[in-house]
């Protein structure tokens, strides 16, 4: 008995609500009673909300006790005592601590790991290079670029949080709300601004909904977490149909129910992880009205979405108890006006994003300008490589570095005559500007050296194995290659061309992968099918390559996409065509 191991923050939460559920909920949180003052703050709409499952002799889960205990942000006093104590919180304050972008990672690491917030995910280089400052005086000296366009810092000690947190706003930053149940980083199209094809820039709409949340209170705090994205129609895409909203620019042409001009269609629900994208909500908007509608969605969910169930906490089910129209019909009742209904058959097709789009040299749309896509190794930067970036885009282009969901970033505004020798400052610093067909969108989730949920090191196998396929194949088209470590799918295994899903096998907990594909987004919206199961990884790389050699021996031509291919065959099909290829 003495030799168990403990349980860790996540199985003690789960206990906390299993045992509770036991005893009868209610009592432990007794709904407000008729008479007694609910809340007239920023709470009040979540504690209604809470109140109505109560009500419905329904128990509310551990993380929902904990927000109606305990305001999260009212915690700067124990954050402070905590880490002059040099101590990690505990039970679920460690839930608690998410709200100011901390999470204690253990087992994985005995450290926290923070999370940022920048609308449409671009920083100046005084930024950039102030976090590497930072990463590196209170985290591991490095970061990761996540697959929202977001960075993280990494292996923080408590000791160390409040002044990471504090030179973070120092900055100019925030990490507010970049964790737990709250909206996270707004993305945005890469290239907004600088997209000689975009439709409109997003860069406003992403500053002005990133500070709406800011300045609303009541807005933080949601039955789950919840991702908005806006889409420019740019040539580098943003994923916004995995998002709870996402908002795609189109234009419309005159003769239809609306005025021509650019608006947004509007998506609800996406969630890939769950196996779902985002569904068109038959809807268009205005560019000015994107903010307010937002703000309505969020707080039907905030007054409607499941309080005593963490799976089936998300804007989905909310859509898939209601459908669409009940939910439009809840959301237009805190509008001025009805949403303008338009068939998506009277918008002109967006422009196909380059699939590979966010690495290498590419032209702006202002004369004589570039932007450059570099290419991060599975998304981690050492604190040094940051400063070197930053200098780079200070020294040669604008001062602009744009991240991405591919896990790299755009250096913008660098002069014709000024990218050969930016291409060489960045090659110094171990990075370059050009990746295979397979490098260039391998993604990877941050994997088991970092995160307790993870089965597999994604980080260090996604190396190993595009540095395999790299060396066996000579793959002419690009394809995307995604490792995710846990069924979370932080690295959207569900919407890549090959999505590798982490999993233990055997007594022995051999690493491996379950292997799906066919998937896509956007033009290419499909969730992929799954071929193989409890593929050790050890077998992986010999398994990808006769599987990427039988596609370009069997392509109905030279331009036949690996999504294409993969389209036209039945799961039964590809398994039997993958497999004799050895």
């Amino acid at each position: 008995m003495g030799s168990e191991a403990p349980l860790t923050e996540e199985q003690k939460l789960y206990l906390e609500g299993f045992l509770r559920g036991l005893r009868g909920s209610n009592a432990a949180i007794p709904a407000t009673e008729p008479g007694q003052a609910i809340p007239a703050g920023p709470e009040r709409i979540h504690r209604e909300a809470q109140d109505r499952f109560i009500a419905a002799g329904k128990a509310l889960v551990a993380e929902e006790q904990a927000k109606r205990s305990k305001n999260p942000f009212d915690m700067w006093d124990e954050m402070r005592a905590n880490a002059a104590e040099d101590r990690f919180p505990k039970g679920t304050d460690v839930f608690l601590h998410k709200f100011h972008g901390l999470f204690y990672v253990a087992p994985a690491q005995n450290a926290f790991m923070c999370r940022l917030r920048m609308p449409n995910s671009i920083l100046d280089a005084r930024q950039f290079a102030g976090l590497a400052d930072l990463a590196e005086k209170f985290g591991g000296g490095y970061v990761d670029v996540t697959t929202r366009a977001n960075l993280q810092v990494r292996e923080i000690a408590p000791r160390n949080a409040p002044d990471l947190l504090m030179g973070i706003q120092e900055l100019g930053l925030t990490s507010r709300g970049a964790g737990a149940d709250n909206i996270r980083n707004i993305t945005g199209g890469p290239t907004a601004g600088i997209d000689p094809h975009e439709l409109i820039d997003t860069r406003p709409l992403c500053r002005a909904l990133h500070h709406h949340i800011l300045n609303h209170r009541e807005l933080y705090g949601l039955p789950r977490k919840f991702n908005i994205a806006f889409d420019g129609g740019g040539s580098v895409g943003v994923l916004e149909d995995t998002n709870d909203i996402g908002f795609t620019a189109v234009q419309v042409d005159a003769g239809k129910a609306v005025p021509p001009g650019i608006w947004f269609r509007v998506q609800f629900g996406g969630i890939t992880g769950h196996g779902d994208f985002a569904r068109d909500a038959g809807v268009v908007v205005l560019p000015e009205q994107c903010v307010a509608v937002a703000d309505a969605v969020v707080r039907v969910f905030i007054a409607n979405g499941n309080r005593t169930d963490r799976k089936k906490a998300r804007l989905k089910y909310v859509l898939d108890d209601w459908g669409h129209e009940r939910f439009l019909a809840e959301v237009e009742k805190l509008l001025p006006a009805p949403l303008s209904r338009l068939p998506l058959s009277d918008c002109k097709p967006r422009r196909p994003w380059a699939k590979h789009g966010h690495i290498g040299i590419h032209a702006q749309k202002q004369e004589g300008l570039r932007y450059v896509g570099v290419v991060l190794p599975v998304g981690r930067l050492a604190a040094a490589q940051m400063r070197g970036l930053a200098a780079v885009a200070s020294q040669f282009g604008s001062g602009t570095l744009r991240l991405t969901v591919w896990q790299n970033l755009l250096i913008s505004d660098v002069p014709d005559e000024h990218l050969a020798a930016a291409t060489r400052a960045i090659e110094t610093l171990g990075l370059g500007v050009s990746a295979s067909s397979v490098r260039g969108a391998m993604v990877a989730c941050t994997g088991n050296t970092g995160c307790k949920f993870s089965a597999t090191d994604t980080k260090g196998q996604a190396v190993l194995l595009a540095d395999y396929l790299d060396r066996e194949v000579k793959l002419d088209l690009p394809i995307n290659i995604h490792l995710t470590g846990c069924p979370h799918s932080c690295a959207q295994h569900n919407c890549a061309d090959v999505g590798l899903l982490g999993t233990k096998i055997g007594e022995d907990g051999i690493e491996g992968y379950h292997v799906s594909v066919g998937g896509g987004a956007a033009g290419d919206q499909a969730i992929a099918r799954e071929i193989w199961r409890d593929v050790p990884f050890a077998e992986l790389p010999a398994r990808m390559s006769g599987m990427l050699r039988s596609y370009m021996a069997r392509r109905s031509d030279a331009e036949e996409t690996f999504h294409a291919f993969t389209a036209r065959h039945s799961v039964a099909e590809l398994i039997q065509l993958f497999a004799a290829a050895g």
